[in-house]
């Protein structure tokens, strides 16, 4: 039906009006079915030219005063109509005509590569199976901490020497905080052993992978976003030899059966005794190399006893919160380490140069498929 025999017959009265909207009603629905949603939305609500915009300004203006009322009734009517239409389409598959695809049979066809994991990704979760397979379970935090949890918890006190060889990203505009609540992305993974402990009580045995920020110039061997994995166990009756042989046995697993251990005193604010952990090198099983430095040691990580002091600071803030103290040092006692997931990495896929890992050279990351 064209707009011109509307206007043509068009008149006031309602048997007339009932006609022509009816009409009207009916277009839509046929229109709805053959159009796609936009073209139809196009043809019926378009700003400038659309069918229900030329229709009731036409006929609204040649409208006697008494009948403009009960026509703009029925133009909200039809809207309302249109409207319900639009939704329906876009709520249902398309079913409105569209081009035939072509297709070249003769064509070859489209290779995917399947996706792998990233060597750092299968690293990391690498370590973690080798304690979950010791009874420990995953500890998850936030990468943006606070100082409380980051420094000072850990006896990183303000002002400590220690914090200089943990120089991070602070975020900005803290100066008007407390320092302690000052907001800074995480040097280590350790602040998520300060919040397991607070929430929950001993035994506790938990290994803690992430992603790790400090302001380090970027080198073969350093970066300044790297990762690590954690660990912490804590309960009645742990001792240095339950560290050293948890420790033995994942470099077992990790670099095979004949790879030794040994340990050397070292200092971490948060553990005493303190050690650094070398494995035999894995390269020429000892004898020396340039991978080595020709010692037959590469140092992997460190450990220690968890100092009284972090079991202090947790129990001050158990109890601050409502709790009970639950870590005093006289009847429990703990031990943890961390280590570098690049570094073991490196370590197990001979890659000299960290800045690879982050590179995103496809022709690198394809060796591990």
């Amino acid at each position: 039906m064209s707009e011109d025999i509307i206007l043509d017959e068009f008149g006031y009265d309602e048997p007339t009006l009932d006609r022509l909207f009816s009409a009207l009603q009916s277009e839509v629905v046929i229109s709805s079915e053959n159009y796609s949603p936009e073209a139809f939305r196009f043809h019926w609500l378009g700003r400038k030219q659309g069918r229900l915009k030329v229709l009731s300004e036409a006929w609204l203006k040649n409208a006697p005063p008494d009948a403009r009322k009960p026509l703009g009734i029925r133009f909200n009517q039809l809207k309302q109509q249109i409207e319900a239409a639009l939704e329906t389409a876009a709520a249902a598959p398309a079913t409105w005509p569209t081009a035939k695809a072509t297709v070249d049979i003769t064509l070859p066809g489209t290779v995917r590569a399947p996706g792998i994991e990233h060597p750092l990704l299968k690293t990391m979760r690498e370590i973690e199976q080798v304690f979950h397979d010791l009874g420990y379970s995953t500890a998850l935090g936030p990468q943006v901490e606070t100082d409380f949890y980051n420094f000072e918890a850990l006896n990183f006190p303000p002002n400590h020497p220690a914090r200089d060889t943990q120089d991070t990203l602070v975020i900005a505009n803290q100066q008007a905080r407390p320092s302690r609540d000052r907001l800074l992305m995480r040097t280590h993974t350790s602040p998520v052993q300060i919040r397991t402990m607070i929430a929950e009580a001993p035994p506790l045995r938990i290994v803690v992978p992430g992603k790790v920020h400090r302001n380090d110039a970027a080198d073969a061997t350093h970066s300044p976003v790297f990762h690590q994995v954690e660990g912490l166990c804590v309960d009645t009756d742990i001792t240095f030899s339950d560290l050293k042989g948890t420790l033995d046995h994942a470099m077992k697993a990790l670099f095979g059966p004949g790879v030794k251990t040994r340990f050397f005193p070292s200092f971490f604010p948060f553990t005493e005794p303190s050690a650094d952990v070398q494995i035999s090198c894995i390269f020429c099983v000892g004898k020396g190399c340039r991978k080595c430095k020709h010692s037959g040691w590469i140092e992997l990580l460190g450990c220690g006893m968890v100092d009284p002091t972090v079991f202090a600071s947790v129990d001050e803030v158990r109890v601050a919160q409502g709790g009970e103290a639950a870590y005093d040092p006289a009847k429990v006692s703990g031990f943890a380490f961390g280590m570098g997931v690049e570094r073991i990495a490196m370590i197990l896929h001979g890659v000299s140069d960290i800045g690879q890992f982050y590179s995103g050279d496809r022709r690198f990351l394809e060796q591990f498929v």
